[in-house]
């Protein structure tokens, strides 16, 4: 059975609170953005987490290279308190929410063209109509 692993990365990103949510679910890397607005505690991103998490918007998968865990407690620890001074997301994040804002953009311009091609079929129809409605008495 695959291992699942999320992490949550809240930064300061001009002029609102952000997070990135990192799933990796074996070697597939997902990654979901969340503006949060004002400075988010740390009960409001678990809150998240916990009652919104199968609402989240997760981009396409990037490939990854999963890294074994240091067994040291002491090194985790200290990895840790690294990443918090370096804040940041990952460049695989990075890419995958590239993929996701790509797709997203994709679909906007796909319904665009649908609603605009039913708007012009529609005022075509009615020129018809007012056509037909001119010459009905001749």
């Amino acid at each position: 059975m695959d291992k699942v692993s999320v992490k949550v990365t809240v930064f300061f990103d001009e002029p609102f609170w952000a997070g990135v949510f990192e799933r990796i679910d074996g070697e597939k890397l997902t990654a979901c953005k969340v503006v949060f607005g004002a400075e988010p505690g740390d009960d409001k991103v678990q809150g998240l987490l916990l009652e919104n998490y199968y609402d989240l918007k997760f981009s396409p998968s990037v490939e990854v290279r999963v890294k074994k865990q240091a067994a040291n407690p002491k090194r985790v620890q200290r990895e840790a308190r690294k990443q918090t001074f370096l804040s940041g997301i990952s460049t695989k994040s990075q890419q995958a929410l590239s993929l996701q804002r790509e797709e997203m953009s994709r679909q906007r311009k796909e319904t665009r063209k649908e609603r605009r091609k039913a708007v012009q079929e529609y005022r075509y129809e009615l020129k018809q109509k007012k056509r037909k409605q001119k010459h009905r008495g001749r």
